[in-house]
């Protein structure tokens, strides 16, 4: 063979070697997350066909479920979440993210990098509602939801139930 094919021979399957070595060597994560990433919009009609109630709030592990007897939730258009208990109407905001970046605080459940938020602005029994949640499980009666603070390390959970 000809010095000249021999070294463009060698650069060759040099470059193929470490093209081959970066790809083996990369990390992929979001392979779990695109594809819960592809059920958001199953997600969002599941949530927003019906009224919930909430089943289960425990807060660092204290059951504070008793605080949200007699409300009833819509996951409505536009974002808009209404909780209603007896006369008094209460508007939020809702939404079902894909965010790359709260990765670090999965809790290892089925959702990586997907989120179900919550916001209330007042009064506060609902503003305690207000986060970000990773997702445990949705299903057509039961919304299943879980936090992991970044603050003391406490763990949340919150379970909506098809009324």
């Amino acid at each position: 063979m000809k010095p000249m094919k021999t070294k463009t021979l060698v650069l060759f399957i040099v470059m193929l070697s470490f093209g081959l070595m970066s790809s083996t060597c990369s990390k992929d994560d979001d392979s779990s997350s695109d594809d819960d990433q592809s059920q958001i919009p199953g997600w969002v009609q599941t949530a927003k066909a019906g009224t919930w109630k909430i089943s289960l709030y425990k807060d660092d592990g204290e059951d504070e479920t008793y605080h949200y007897t007699g409300y009833a939730f819509t996951f409505g258009d536009n974002n808009v979440l209404t909780a209603v208990k007896g006369d008094d109407t209460t508007t939020g905001s809702w939404s079902i993210t894909h965010d790359s970046s709260s990765g670090d605080d999965d809790d290892g459940g089925s959702s990586g990098d997907v989120d179900f938020n919550i916001f209330f602005s007042a009064p506060p029994v609902l503003e305690e509602l207000s986060d970000d949640w990773d997702i445990i499980n949705i299903t057509s009666s039961k919304i299943e939801l879980v936090d992991v603070s970044g603050g003391n390390g406490g763990t949340d959970h919150l379970t909506f139930v098809k009324i």
